[in-house]
């Protein structure tokens, strides 16, 4: 007679052939890179619209429309992605009530569940499997059993239950599991669970896979009830345990049809049990599994001549003990490994232990020393390492561990190789690190380095203004200097991704933060030294004030203008020059605070800057005049020098080279709005003249980028404006009509039907609406 395990046992037993392992890394790419299901997105799409296409009941609950169905599959996949996104909760599972679902199997690990709640939504289906593992001490295992027991159905049909808990509660109740008649696959480990109710279990009819570890068991001699049927039986860390070895080994010698035996350890506990199992010879000769990690006395020779004895053994746990170091257990075919001596045993222990935060402590401190030098890029490693730190969010020694390791895997270029979903995945769970762990600096330093990987900060998704209030707290609690440096740096990346909407939602932390860096610029300038926090640090506030006038407010109100002159005071270098520079700029953008600029200090210093051998300094600086001198209200005491001005604006403009020439560095724009006022300023064609080089250079750098913001905008339709119009200068006409002619394919793909003909395109734009 062939027996089969339940599939969710799988993993525990089977093992992949060696050809299957090497393909891990390349299986792992290729899942990260690839879209999700049609299905999956649907699903998403459903979940993060709920409100939206349910109803509400009375008691404030949702309920789904009176004519949606879902089938099983389908329907079972809606509840695991709810509870894995963290969506399931009380409001949220009452869609599940009625018969709009019909669910066959439900997942809801890690869910925050009231007992009510769980009863009206699922115990009324036809389940088959129920995995409630590490579901929130609302939801205690006792009150699960209780509801399932509620359907006649459940009780004669449910095949599969895991009540794997986080930790053993003090309710004292007995289960009362013997009433599932049809169970196959239990899982009680970590539950209040008695010699009592083993001893019920025990007599269930069909029971094959029993995991009991963490549960107040004292002897297992009921397991001989169900000798005949145990196919599998999980005993780790059975710490009540009061049978003596030899007792323990006569109830397994009767386990003649066993595949699968774990009896892993906590090593603090010092048992011996594994050691003396594998002195026996006359013991479980099914065996194709055996879990003996964290015993001790655990040599390579014991465990070489058990399996010898064994040959249909495929995998073996031995982490956290002496043995798996020789080179039997590399040469041997078809054996996995779960230990500590190379980089596959550890990988099979993380896959193995994931929801063992013992094992799998131990395992990322092996990873970690393993990887220090590391220089290939290991993104199946960095997956385990993730669902590591997902399944346990509140265990310190996991998330320090697991963050030094994501900073071996992913340091010095290694991220550029790493699927972008990985990354995001790991990102959002290093920033959940953070918040968990507040005050624990070693762990905030492994995420802040992390985190200062460009590629992540610019190309991987996440919650960027969330992450943007947590590094801006970090950074104004001056607890070290290196990791604020590092918080500046993270600062200056993350404020280039916010948009101006986002930025202005940070007012707190704005404040805090501009105050901050106008006080590290101050302190860095005092002291002469321009090293790379400085440099961040200006970069910082040049980007958190690009199209934010509060952030730009902020600085005013620090007195960071007295500052910034002093550094242009100090410091002669042009990549400081343009940093300060490109602020100023922003700052002359907003209407209200650009009289702040018009002195005679800042003007001698822009004066100055104009006339620079370095083409992004003097860009940068004739922005700033051509700002401050477009609204004539500034200088109504100072026309003459406006005029000095603006005539140095132009001479220096007509010797710029080509507005297609290179930058030292990138200039770029969220959007064009601020160069509306300039462009349509015909009284001071110096003013368009500078708008319109700058609109050139940056669609001759980046076409399909800025063509589509300047049509958008209605940009385009000012530039249409300048070259129309015969009373304009004829240099300032030139350059328009240079910007229609050089880029007009760009903007006839972005425009919309015409209002109206224009010169040099083929349709007309429309003024649209800021992007």
């Amino acid at each position: 007679m062939v027996h089969f395990l339940h599939p969710l046992l799988w993993p525990r037993v089977l093992v992949l052939p060696d050809a299957q392992e090497d393909a891990r890394g390349r299986g792992v790419v290729q899942e990260e890179a690839s879209p999700y299901s049609l299905v999956n997105i649907c699903l998403d799409i459903l979940i993060a619209n709920l409100e939206q296409w349910c109803s509400k009941r009375p008691d404030g609950t949702l309920c789904l429309p009176e004519h949606w169905r879902f089938p099983h599959e389908i329907a079972d996949q809606f509840l695991e992605r709810m509870a894995w996104q963290g969506k399931l909760t009380d409001r949220t599972a009452s869609i599940f009530q009625g018969k709009r679902t019909n669910l066959k199997r439900i997942r809801i690990q890690r869910s925050r569940l009231s007992t009510a709640a769980f009863t009206k939504a699922f115990c009324h289906h036809k389940l088959l499997e129920v995995d409630a593992t590490s579901v929130d001490s609302e939801l205690p295992a006792a009150d699960i059993v209780h509801a399932l027991q509620s359907s006649a159905w459940i009780q004669n049909n449910l095949q599969c239950l895991l009540l794997d808990s986080t930790s053993v509660p003090q309710n004292s109740r007995l289960l009362a599991l013997g009433r599932f008649t049809g169970i196959r696959t239990l899982n009680v480990a970590n539950v209040s669970f008695w010699n009592e109710d083993l001893a019920s279990v025990s007599q269930l009819p069909h029971l094959e896979s029993l995991d009991i570890s963490n549960t107040l068991v004292t002897n297992i001699s009921a397991l001989l009830a169900c000798k005949d049927r145990l196919r599998s039986l999980t005993m780790h860390y059975l710490k009540c345990l009061t049978m003596a070895n030899r007792q323990i080994l006569a109830v397994f010698r009767q386990l003649k049809h066993l595949l699968h035996l774990d009896i892993s350890d906590h090593r603090q506990l010092r048992s011996d049990l594994a050691c003396l199992l594998l002195q026996q010879e006359d013991i479980l000769p099914s065996l194709v599994s055996l879990d003996i990690s964290g015993g001790i006395d655990i040599t390579d020779e014991a465990v070489e001549s058990f399996l010898q004895q064994r040959p249909e053994i495929r995998f073996v746990g031995l982490l956290s003990t002496d043995a798996g170091y020789s080179d039997f257990f590399v040469a041997k075919q078809g054996l996995k490994v779960a230990g500590g001596a190379n980089m596959s045993q550890i990988s099979e222990a993380l896959s193995q232990y994931r929801n063992r935060p013992c094992f799998v402590k131990e395992a990322l401190y092996r990873l970690f020393t393993e990887t220090l030098s590391l220089s290939a890029i290991l993104p199946a490693i960095l997956k385990l390492v993730a669902i590591g730190m997902r399944n346990h969010p509140h265990d310190l020694p996991v998330q320090f561990t697991a963050s030094a390791c994501v900073l071996n895997l992913t340091r010095q270029g290694l991220a550029r190789g790493m699927p972008i979903r990985l990354l995001s995945e790991v990102t959002c769970l290093l920033f959940r690190a953070m918040k968990n762990f507040p005050y624990y600096q070693q762990l905030q330093k492994n995420c802040l380095l992390s985190l200062t990987s460009s590629r992540i900060l610019m190309d991987v998704p996440f919650d960027r203004l969330d992450a943007a209030k947590l590094v801006m707290r970090w950074l104004c609690r001056r607890e070290n200097p290196k990791m604020q440096t590092m918080a500046v740096s993270i600062t200056s990346f993350i404020a280039l991704k916010l948009s101006p909407e986002e930025t202005e939602q940070l007012q707190e932390e704005l404040i805090m933060t501009v105050k901050e860096l106008v006080t590290i610029v101050r302190q860095k300038t005092a002291e002469n030294l321009d090293d790379v926090t400085f440099l961040f640090t200006l970069k910082a506030l040049w980007n958190l004030t690009d199209e934010c006038p509060s952030a730009c407010k902020y600085f005013i109100e620090n007195e960071g203008l007295t500052v910034i002159i002093q550094v242009l005071e100090t410091f002669s270098v042009s990549v400081i020059q343009s940093r300060v520079l490109g602020l100023l700029n922003n700052i002359a953008e907003v209407r209200e605070l650009s009289p702040k600029l018009v002195t005679e200090d800042l003007l001698r210093h822009l004066i100055s800057l104009l006339r620079s051998t370095n083409i992004e300094v003097s860009y940068f600086a004739a922005g700033v005049i051509a700002h401050l001198t477009c609204d004539k209200q500034h200088w109504l005491s100072r026309g003459l020098q406006r005029s000095d001005l603006l005539q140095n604006l132009r001479v220096t403009i007509e010797n710029w080279p080509s507005s297609r020439c290179k930058m030292s560095a990138l200039v770029t724009y969220r959007s064009f709005k601020a160069f509306s006022p300039l462009l349509g300023n015909f009284s001071q064609p110096e003013v368009q003249l500078w708008a319109l080089w700058a609109v050139h250079h940056v669609c001759s750098k980046n076409p399909s980028k800025y063509c589509q913001l300047l049509v958008e905008e209605g940009g385009l339709q000012l530039v249409c404006d300048i070259q129309e119009r015969g009373q304009a200068n004829a240099q300032v006409r030139q350059m328009a009509a240079s910007i229609l002619e050089d880029f007009r394919m760009y903007f006839t793909s972005y425009q919309r039907p015409p209002t109206a003909p224009v010169p040099f395109l083929t349709q007309g734009p429309l003024k649209g609406a800021a992007a």
